[in-house]
């Protein structure tokens, strides 16, 4: 593993344990160059995902991608970075049974489901994105269905 501070080619493990959700290991290693440590995390990859764009576009599925956007709108919110994760892996566990392409409006629908159960404001925030609101009436309408259930 590259040192992220000095790209030493060598660094040492030095605790090794599984993540909160059990999807991924936790490694600690320590670069043999500089000393410096660092975190890394492993999960199994089912397969390589590529993502279907509305205009037909391919492009490989980037987890860090979905878990910006998530936090986008998870701003200012009690949710934590380690949540955050654990949807996105849960999102991209799902997307990977499903096959090798996946489309965009899939990953968002995934979103959209997962941040209604986390926090109902940063469900609103990000449909208001990905279904491109223009008008208040827009956020009324999304904001009922949230208090529907």
């Amino acid at each position: 593993m590259r040192c992220p501070f000095c790209t030493h080619e060598s660094s040492q493990v030095k605790d090794s344990r599984p993540s909160e959700d059990g999807a991924a290991i936790r490694r600690r290693r320590q670069c043999e160059g500089c000393g410096a440590r660092f975190t890394t995390f492993e999960r199994v990859q089912l397969r390589d995902l590529t993502v279907v764009k509305k205009d037909g576009k391919r492009e490989p599925f980037e987890q860090a991608k979905l878990i910006a956007a998530i936090g986008h709108s998870c701003r200012k919110r009690d949710i934590t970075e380690g949540q955050i994760e654990r949807l996105v892996n849960s999102i991209q566990r799902q997307l990977e049974t499903q096959g090798d392409e996946v489309k965009a409006h899939a990953i968002g629908e995934a979103v959209m489901d997962g941040l209604k159960a986390l926090d109902s404001v940063a469900y609103i925030r990000f449909a208001s994105v990905y279904r491109d609101f223009k008008e208040a009436g827009d956020f009324a309408e999304i904001a009922g269905s949230v208090d529907d259930e």
